[in-house]
């Protein structure tokens, strides 16, 4: 889409334009692979580990995972219809109910917590290069640690290695990420058969964790308070993926069709989630055979492996890591910074302040510091995120009905210009989902400093991500009501 004379150049550039239909070359088996490549990575691995721990049998537990991502799989492909159908980014998409500057807010929100993750991910693939090349010299690597910085030179080495591993893709774009999602999709599949073997044969087995009961029956440790778990730990699964809820667009805007984009999530998502899930179970099942206790850490479990395993695993947690962080992490931030100045932020350049803030960030510091806390921070973001998506959702399909000016979209002084940029009812509506959840959160990421924080706000809080989709969604959907007539004009789409 080449801007025409009334298209202001603050809200403009190449990379936020419309996709063109050349654009637009993205199969299902695209996504499907995106999904896979992004599904299979050590945190969603880990994911078991917490609600096992939390009293649930293997069962309970994976049945968990697939019903959470089979839920945000809906925000996911309602909010996709817009990438789609008219190819823009979610930067765009949030100016027809934000505004044309009040978009800015919950793009720059998104940005704050990917770059977050961007940054905890670098390290983690920086510390299995160190780890694992331990393994192989057969003693740590390393030395005295360097100063201001808490760690040693080795593991900053490390560290870099990675992080301009990662950099290769953003300088290449796009185009190389979704390469490296189809190409590594399917060794990510093999891998984990292979896997399945190597512990079956080990321990003879699968393990004592699958035939476990969960502590929730009666005569457990935790009889009668399945529930009590269940819905906090659906709401934290939820969360995992609840930031590409938001920004599926980014990617979406490249499919074909709409067929493409809904059956390749579809099928990406949900199912290979609770597989995983399974795998992690089965696994980990099989190391309390092997090594006399759980062992949920793919990284530690990689680490007792010999020879040429080492190897293999090393470049396998390697490329996970890769593919994972680049699609969940930095193609949404990208897009975002450069949708708060786009005529000085390109996606790369996007790309490059995400890459930046990674290195400045020292993440093994905030790790260190928050003692784990920083992914209440992160997985409390669900309470943000919900919110936002309520709105994006209401605004298309109810007060919009699926239908966009595109040209509007990048003018002030157009139809989702509101005031001065900003739509005061979104801005209500978001505030409105976030409130009843602040009280749940800070107890959770504080309890030190908020203990006293009543019961009824706590219950609120482990349903976080859904109070704050419903009542953002009903707030804007009846404050909007009647006030959006001029938006339902004849559509300016690809299609």
């Amino acid at each position: 889409m080449s801007p025409d004379p009334a298209t202001n150049q603050d809200l403009w550039n190449e990379d936020l334009a419309p996709t063109s239909a050349a654009q637009r070359t993205w199969r299902w088996y695209h996504f499907a692979a995106l999904w896979v490549g992004m599904v299979m990575c050590i945190p969603a691995y880990t994911l078991s580990a917490s609600l096992i721990e939390g009293g649930m049998s293997a069962y309970q537990a994976v049945f968990t995972v697939f019903l959470a991502n089979a839920i945000v799989l809906l925000p996911m492909l309602l909010i996709g219809h817009a990438g789609t159908k008219y190819g823009i980014p979610y930067a765009v998409l949030a100016r027809a109910a934000f505004g044309t500057r009040g978009a800015r807010l919950p793009a720059l929100m998104r940005a704050i917590v990917a770059c977050g993750w961007y940054g905890i991910q670098t390290w983690f693939g920086g510390s299995m290069i160190y780890t694992l090349l331990g393994v192989l010299a057969g003693h740590e690597i390393g030395g005295a640690k360097l100063a201001g910085l808490g760690i040693n030179g080795a593991q900053l080495l490390c560290f870099i290695v990675f992080w301009a591993i990662q950099f290769w893709f953003i300088v290449h774009g796009m185009d190389a990420i979704r390469k490296l999602e189809t190409y590594t999709a399917p060794l990510k599949i093999v891998i984990c058969f292979v896997l399945l073997g190597w512990v079956y044969e080990k321990a003879g087995g699968f393990g004592p964790l699958l035939a476990a009961p969960s502590q929730f029956v009666e005569g457990g440790k935790k009889a009668g308070q399945f529930w009590p778990t269940f819905w906090p730990s659906l709401t934290a699964m939820v969360g995992f993926w609840a930031t590409l809820a938001l920004n599926i667009p980014d990617f979406t805007r490249f499919a074909r069709t709409q067929r493409d984009q809904v059956l390749g999530q579809s099928i990406g998502l949900p199912v290979p989630m609770g597989l995983l899930a399974a795998l992690a179970v089965i696994v980990t099942s099989a190391t309390v055979v092997l090594y006399g206790k759980a062992l949920w850490d793919p990284v530690d479990l990689a680490s007792r492996m010999t020879g040429a395993a080492v190897l293999v695993a090393l470049i396998v947690l390697l490329v996970d890591t890769v593919s994972v962080n680049l699609a969940a992490n930095l193609v949404g931030p990208a897009y975002d910074f450069s949708a708060l100045a786009p005529r000085l932020i390109s996606y790369r350049t996007g790309g490059y302040i995400t890459a930046g803030i990674a290195l400045v960030m020292m993440p093994w510091k905030i790790l260190e510091s928050t003692q784990g806390y920083i992914f209440t921070w992160l997985i409390g973001y669900s309470a943000l995120l919900g919110p936002i998506a309520g709105v994006l959702i209401i605004d298309y399909y109810l007060i919009r009905r699926t239908e966009l000016d595109v040209a509007q979209l990048y003018k002030d002084d157009g139809i989702y210009g509101y005031r001065g940029g900003w739509n005061p009812v979104a801005i209500v509506a978001f505030v409105a989902g976030v409130l009843p959840n602040i009280p749940g959160f800070l107890n959770a990421a504080f309890p030190a400093s908020f203990p006293d924080v009543g019961a009824g706000f706590k219950t609120v809080y482990t349903y976080a991500w859904f109070v704050g989709i419903a009542i953002s969604a009903l707030v804007y959907g009846v404050m909007m009501k009647g006030r959006a007539a001029p938006a339902l004009r004849p559509a300016r789409s690809l299609d």
